[in-house]
């Protein structure tokens, strides 16, 4: 490819992955990014009219473009015996993909047959509803199913007293409520490889964004309560994200092919104005963090918490379980200051909390 068509491809690259944010100045914002005319940059939009990527609206003075869909596609399945995840992705939906990058496919491939086999396995429902969307930019993939919903089937499994308390244990790894066949992993590291993943179940809302690192919970009015599960996948078409770099991530350098090392966010045991302060919320966090040998807490969001809640996960648990290396980052002043207190009362043994990722 010579560097004319290699600066051309850059160019429509930038269009598509920005028209969406900026649909009536696209023009002029790629003008400025590749320091030529305007008259250039309308040759590539034509072009990408042209292939059907692209939408026009409007006259010409106030023309408006936006991503044309080049896949939109739903499809029924009734749970029975006999439904293969792995038939779905192979017949169906690797074919509604297209020609994408192999790093791309390959955590299409994973993500869709793990959200689906969690369904056929999992649910206890009826049908199974796969929805693929795809623009020049990024494809979405929806699966829904109407049983019994993921996070109130954790939270029966685990005696839980909250819905919302399942999300922390989706969100630590390892969990699954049939150990025989899962593994656990399939949505902890589906949710960290897109550059969007959603679940939406009964009154529950859970999101992580790959770009800003965060997850998210919220809780729905009990009037908008959904029934079954709702996952939502979103990734970008050209992403230079690898699923193996995202395993790699999560395993330490004593075993770098396990899974042994969890990021947990903190601010998701806090609902509403809650205060983190007492035994009994330490020992839901703390709940199977000796499946880890290294377990990340992270902080962000978390202004404060009380001495009973950090003794209990960072004298008590530390102290029962010394094979788990437990990291602190994003700590505020106050919430150093209560783990230097727990930790003190073993003689400064224990982890400094960190600040750093």
């Amino acid at each position: 490819m010579s560097t004319v068509q290699i600066r051309g491809e850059a160019v429509r690259r930038f269009i598509v992955d920005n028209v969406a944010k900026h649909p009536a100045d696209i023009t002029r914002r790629a003008a400025e990014k590749f320091a030529c005319s305007r008259q250039a940059i309308h040759k590539h939009l034509q072009r990408l009219i042209d292939e059907g990527c692209l939408l026009t609206h409007g006259a010409t003075r106030n023309r408006t473009y936006s991503l044309a869909a080049l896949v939109r596609w739903e499809r029924d399945y009734e749970l029975k015996p006999g439904l293969s995840e792995d038939a779905v992705w192979r017949l169906d939906i690797a074919p509604l993909l297209g020609k994408l990058p192999d790093n791309a496919e390959g955590i299409w491939h994973y993500g869709i047959t793990e959200m689906i086999n969690n369904v056929i396995d999992h649910s206890g429902g009826t049908i199974l509803s796969v929805q693929v969307d795809k623009t020049a930019a990024a494809t979405q993939v929806q699966v829904f199913d109407d049983g019994v919903g993921i996070f109130r089937k954790i939270q029966a499994a685990m005696g839980l007293l909250d819905e919302r308390h399942a999300v922390l244990e989706l969100a630590k790894g390892k969990f699954t409520t049939d150990p025989s066949r899962h593994t656990g992993e399939g949505i902890f590291f589906s949710s960290r490889a897109f550059d969007e993943f959603e679940i939406l179940s009964g009154d529950v809302y859970f999101s992580h964004e790959f770009h800003h690192d965060e997850d998210w919970i919220v809780q729905r009015p009990a009037a908008s309560r959904a029934g079954g599960t709702l996952v939502r996948m979103r990734l970008n078409n050209h992403t230079s994200r690898r699923l193996n770099k995202v395993f790699a991530k999560f395993a330490s350098t004593v075993e770098p092919y396990g899974f042994n090392k969890t990021v947990v966010p903190v601010k998701l045991m806090r609902y509403g104005d809650d205060n983190l302060v007492s035994r009994s919320q330490a020992k839901r966090l703390i709940a199977r963090f000796e499946r880890f040998k290294i377990v990340i807490l992270d902080f962000t969001g978390v202004a404060t918490i009380g001495q009973a809640f950090a003794d209990e996960v960072f004298r008590v648990f530390a102290r029962q379980h010394p094979e788990v290396d437990l990291v602190p980052m994003k700590v505020s002043a106050e919430v150093k200051r209560m783990i230097s207190r727990a930790q003190a009362h073993d003689s400064g043994e224990g982890l400094a909390p960190r600040n750093d990722h």
